[in-house]
């Protein structure tokens, strides 16, 4: 598994969008014709073949239940593929891979997961306590577990939550935590399910301005989201899923937006007679 050694492309901003990445950019993440079943038969993704490269930002799109939450969680290892093929760096995302200790090891220091519901993520007594526990699993000595503690708790503004029990957080506070515990790791690619999901206006900007803080250092993110309102801000690419389980569409932020056909398709835009609305189906 060879990305961590990998140089990183930086890419830019013009007139406050993300610029792309170059096409020759070394491939994260390779599917090709994957499939996915729940238990019981119910099919949550069908055919989907598409690759990430280093220093992209993409936002995967989709109505409630379309399959995009169980994208990342196949992308992270949680699941595992039906059917096709799942590639990270080149080597096999399967239940085989994982049962080696060394490659669940390596990926789990270069990938990082943020869950919609930061209430499945926390569980320590303290904020501090659950801010240290990714480094602490990986053998690193006790002074470099506390800069890293410490400056991602400062870069997510929680230092002075770091004696409170996360469970007694307000959701922005939660947000926070749960991603000031990834930041430890240092992942080069970041997974964040929905994250802008019950966050207040000055919240969501915030989170914005650190998805983009992120990817100018080069780093690779993939986003699942119904807030079509930040994708110009925030992607390169954009996957589209219909309900029927498959992509829909790959394009450019600005070309999705302007498909006012394919967002109503796909159920992520409501149809009026004198104007279209943009609606926020999560799932």
């Amino acid at each position: 598994m060879g990305c961590r050694a990998l140089g990183w492309v930086h890419p830019g901003f013009v007139d406050g969008k993300i610029t792309g990445v170059d096409d020759s950019a070394e491939l994260v993440y390779e599917l090709e014709s994957v499939g996915f079943d729940y238990p019981g038969g119910t099919t949550a993704l069908q055919e989907i073949t598409w690759s990430v490269r280093r220093g992209e930002c993409w936002a995967v799109l989709g109505a409630n239940g379309s399959g995009k939450s169980t994208l990342l969680k196949l992308l992270d290892g949680l699941y595992y593929a039906t059917f096709g093929s799942l590639r990270f760096c080149g080597d096999a995302l399967s239940e085989k891979a994982f049962a080696s200790d060394d490659f669940n090891y390596a990926f789990r220091r270069q990938v990082g997961f943020v869950f919609q519901d930061p209430n499945v993520q926390l569980f320590s007594a303290s904020v501090l306590d659950e801010v240290a526990f990714a480094p602490l699993q990986l053998g690193l000595s006790d002074a470099e577990v506390m800069q890293r503690v410490e400056q991602a708790m400062q870069a997510l503004e929680v230092t002075k939550l770091a004696d409170r029990p996360p469970h007694h957080l307000s959701g922005g506070e939660k947000k926070r935590v749960s991603i000031a515990s990834v930041l430890t790791l240092e992942p080069q690619v970041w997974l964040l399910d929905e994250p802008t999901a019950g966050l207040d206006p000055r919240s969501q900007s915030w989170l914005v301005g650190f998805i983009r803080q992120r990817h100018a250092l080069g780093e690779t993110i993939v986003i699942a989201t119904h807030d079509l309102s930040i994708l110009q801000q925030v992607a390169t690419d954009c996957l589209v899923f219909g309900e029927d389980h498959r992509i829909a569409a790959i394009g450019s932020p600005d070309d999705i937006l302007a498909d006012h056909a394919l967002l109503h398709a796909c159920n992520l835009m409501h149809q009026h007679p004198t104007k279209a609305l943009y609606q926020t189906h999560g799932g």
